[in-house]
């Protein structure tokens, strides 16, 4: 049954596309009997018309991988893509690193455990970069006999 002057009418009114117009595939006598907007309006408020719900994009598969890559997940080689310095620029290591070294030799230093002229010299060894990490600076000192008991 043809109802395309209707459907036009009705998506006029509803303000949307006529893909969007739905109508009772059971009252299509009503509707086919409707020729006014007047009509087209009472059916609308009998709800024999409506309007259809607008197609969004999911945004499911997006959380989905939002959650895995919080976990860690998808970080291996093959997902990678750039250098490791443009990864993690050789700076911010570098800060990382001095940071967490100047620190330890800070809490060494205040409770006792180095004095105050082995602080200033590991202190400068660690900002020449003779430490990889605080592990490797604590093999230092025990080989070099510098932490007191």
């Amino acid at each position: 049954m043809d109802v395309s002057v209707q459907r036009k009418l009705a998506a006029e009114i509803l303000k949307c596309g006529i893909d969007r117009v739905w109508i009772d595939p059971t009252q299509l006598e009503r509707v086919k009997m409707a020729m006014t907007r007047d009509d087209i309006r009472s059916l609308i408020k009998d709800g024999v018309i409506k309007k259809k719900q607008k197609k969004g994009i999911s945004s499911a598969r997006v959380k989905k991988l939002k959650e895995q890559k919080k976990k860690g997940r998808r970080r291996g080689p093959g997902s990678r893509r750039g250098a490791a310095g443009a990864r993690t620029p050789p700076k911010e290591r570098w800060m990382a690193t001095i940071r967490a070294l100047r620190k330890t030799l800070k809490y060494l230093r205040d409770s006792g455990k180095i004095d105050r002229k082995v602080y200033r010299k590991l202190y400068r060894m660690a900002k020449g970069g003779a430490f990889r990490s605080k592990s490797h600076l604590f093999l230092y000192m025990k080989e070099h006999d510098l932490l007191k008991q």
